[in-house]
């Protein structure tokens, strides 16, 4: 196993987990400056999903990675759901939703494996090697307490195949799931509780007329239940809820033992859809819970992914969340990386950005979860008489405004970082710009007289500076950029926008959010903000 004794790193950033939000994290890191490696326990990369959807924001900020499409290569990008309320059924169209902000107006059906599939090739094209059956065991201990070593590194036990080893490295990224040993170390307080049911997943074969080209919904009084043509081991994939049967000790979220075929059987046929089980290619209960934890790890050693927070399978926002997290943690960790200098600052803002946006996107599961599934006489009886309403259903889901918004919602429109302490505002404030700490829309645009989208621009990794039609020249031979080296990009980029009249100037992070925007292309207040994010070097 690599490992070098000492005080030189063996790479800027281990990776714990190689699951979306550490696949993620390794690929941003790398695309920003700097070296990964990436070790998880399994013996190999091959295993069931559990989630099935990507939402725009998470396509937006892998964009620039250059993976989005590869992942809408195995997607389906225009979803249609029939929802089974009784003896009625109605018709919902989820794809191409009245969004003209985003380049990805749908919802996303794909399975996790072949996002993880997708995330991992292009790492190995990157030339980083995933090693499977490689366990993280702690970290170096000294006198019963975690110890730094003298240059600052850490230095990670690790176990694998040919037995214990170690590795040094600037920074630690645990992305090892719910049951987290990188968690454990840390300290970090798991707030929250189990719910009182739990998930069943499995991979079928019906009989029946299901079209299997749509996503079936079958709303009981028991809770709903998810038909998708999208199973590994069989046509259909199985999602549906029951009362929690785990046992102490159970492995929350984590697929647990199969289900007996009759009992599956019996929740298809519960479900009210008009199909019967002839064969179970396979089967599991996930015990499912809503937590988060207390901090999201300080430096050198963070939490993102399922290893920060838990939620229930409700609006498909597990692998999403995991996702913005690294796409958050990644760039941060690239530049520090790459400085030259201590950036705790820019460091901080990780935990002060995204703890706050998982606590509000676990109300929103917690909130969506208790109404298709909580055993709570209020949400049982709001699922009773839901077919009541079943003949003016399709007449709302015509409107396509109410699809968008529901599109809109899954997609986080809610988070934001004005608060964060790299969101700054400058003099004189710039009006046409979002406020610092706000996604940037994609927004068409012309640049030299030619027709772009702003996402467009912004589709390669680094920080982007966006100059209105007549601000002052940006020297930046004058701003000793990040990576600015012959043998790394250059993660600085300067565009002049010709359609936008002004003097101003917005500065885009590498995760699509607005960092700066002034008034004036003020060269001390734009100097001033990107050392602060870490993209000038002393």
């Amino acid at each position: 196993m690599p490992g070098k004794q000492g005080t030189t790193a063996d790479t800027d950033v281990l990776v714990v987990g190689a699951g979306p939000a550490g696949l993620t994290t390794a690929l941003q890191a790398l695309a920003h400056g700097a070296t990964v490696r990436v070790v998880d326990r399994r013996d190999h990369r091959v295993r069931p999903s559990r989630a099935l959807m990507l939402h725009a924001r998470a396509l937006e900020g892998l964009r620039p990675l250059g993976v989005t499409a590869g992942l809408l290569e195995r997607a389906d990008t225009a979803p249609e759901a029939r929802i089974h309320l009784g003896r009625w059924e109605v018709e919902a169209r989820l794809g191409h939703a009245d969004l003209p902000d985003t380049a990805f107006p749908h919802l996303t059906l794909v399975r996790q494996a072949d996002v993880e599939e997708v995330l991992w090739q292009a790492l190995q094209d990157s030339g980083v090697v995933v090693d499977w059956g490689v366990e993280f065991r702690g970290l170096h201990q000294d006198n019963g307490g975690l110890q730094a070593l003298s240059s600052g590194l850490v230095r990670a036990e690790l176990q694998g195949a040919h037995g214990p080893g170690h590795h040094v490295s600037r920074f630690l990224a645990g992305c090892d799931g719910q049951s987290s040993t990188v968690r454990g170390i840390t300290g970090a307080q798991w707030r929250g509780g189990p719910y009182p049911v739990e998930a069943v997943l499995a991979d079928l074969e019906l009989d029946g007329g299901l079209d299997p080209g749509l996503l079936h919904v079958a709303v009981g009084q028991a809770g709903l239940a998810f038909l998708f043509a999208l199973g590994e081991g069989a046509t259909w994939r199985m999602l549906a809820t029951r009362p929690a049967s785990w046992q102490a000790g159970a492995r929350f979220g984590q697929l647990g033992p199969p289900v007996a075929p009759e009992e599956v059987a019996q929740l298809v046929k519960d479900s009210g859809l008009e199909a019967s089980v002839r064969e179970v290619g396979w089967s599991a209960q996930v015990p499912l819970q809503h937590r988060i934890a207390s901090t999201f790890g300080s430096s050198p050693v963070f939490l993102a992914g399922d290893a920060a927070h838990a939620h229930s399978p409700a609006g498909g926002q597990g692998m999403n969340n995991g996702i913005l997290d690294a796409l958050n943690l990644g760039w941060k960790l690239g530049f520090a990386s790459t400085a030259g200098r201590p950036l705790p600052e820019l460091l901080q803002t990780y935990g002060q950005e995204r703890l706050p946006a998982a606590r509000r996107v676990l109300a929103l599961t917690h909130l969506i979860f208790f109404g298709e599934a909580s055993p709570h006489p209020a949400a049982r009886l709001a699922r009773s008489i839901l077919p009541a309403f079943a003949p003016v259903m399709p007449l709302l889901l015509r409107r396509r405004w109410l699809i968008a918004r529901g599109v809109r919602l899954l997609a986080q429109p809610f988070v934001n970082y004005r608060n964060s302490a790299i969101s700054h505002e400058g003099t004189p404030k710039a009006r046409g710009w979002p406020r610092p700490g706000k996604r940037l829309p994609d927004a068409p645009a012309a640049v030299d007289g030619r027709s772009v989208r702003l996402h467009e621009l912004t589709a390669v990794p680094g920080l982007h500076l966006l100059l209105e039609r007549d601000a002052g020249p940006v020297a930046l031979d004058a701003i000793p950029a990040v990576a600015s080296m012959d043998s790394q990009p250059r993660l600085l980029h300067v565009h002049r926008l010709t359609s936008h009249p002004g003097t101003g100037v917005a500065g885009i992070r590498p995760d699509g959010y607005v960092g700066f925007r002034c008034g004036e292309a003020d060269p001390v207040q734009l100097r001033d903000w990107l050392r602060l994010v870490g993209a000038v070097r002393d």
